[in-house]
């Protein structure tokens, strides 16, 4: 099983859990360097919780999900046509503003990822913002039924500068708000195209 069909599979569960987490205060960090009404793509939108939120702060969002029932589910709470398509068949050029990523792409390997950004820095357009955020840590590999790559400052900050598109603003640590997830830290990355 992928993580693709682990979302299909455990759609509503994943909807329940997820919904109703507050990520204003990451989120402003995010919309700091964009104006309303400025183009976002949410990208792994799961839910359809920051698509919405986004969406009603007066900015134009595209959600985007990989997993037919996790679209559906969102198509539903935001009243938003929803994409349904993998990062890699993503093919946009030059379109958004903003790219917000947050634990998505923490299910692409590592080996991939930076083909993924690079399709992401061609999705936004000059000096356009990405926000991402990864599990703290050195792991890759399954845990349960998902695929997760974590990283450190240091391991994305590497990443990032071998890729060579993206120049980072600001990398911060938060807590894990989901209930019974204390253990759990998360690397928040904010860069802007270069």
């Amino acid at each position: 099983m992928d993580s693709i069909d682990y979302y299909n599979k455990y759609a509503a569960k994943e909807f329940e859990e997820t919904v109703n987490q507050d990520m204003s205060e990451i989120m402003r960090e995010f919309l700091n360097y964009l104006e309303e009404g400025d183009t976002i793509l949410d990208l792994g939108c799961g839910s359809g919780r920051d698509s919405l939120t986004l969406y009603e702060l007066g900015y134009d969002v595209t959600p985007l999900d990989a997993s037919a029932e996790m679209c559906k589910l969102a198509e539903i709470h935001t009243g938003l046509d929803v994409l349904q398509m993998t990062f890699e068949q993503m093919d946009f050029d030059d379109v958004f503003d903003g790219i917000w990523a947050c634990a998505s792409l923490l299910h692409t390997p590592k080996k991939e990822l930076s083909g993924i950004l690079t399709k992401i820095a061609r999705a936004l357009n000059d000096k356009g913002i990405l926000y991402m955020s990864f599990k703290l840590g050195d792991f890759e590999g399954f845990r349960g039924e998902r695929y997760f790559s974590d990283f450190t400052a240091d391991s994305i900050s590497q990443l990032l500068r071998e890729n060579g598109r993206f120049e980072i603003q600001k990398l911060w640590e938060t807590d894990d708000i989901r209930s019974g997830h204390s253990d759990v830290r998360w690397l928040n990355v904010l860069a802007k195209k270069k």
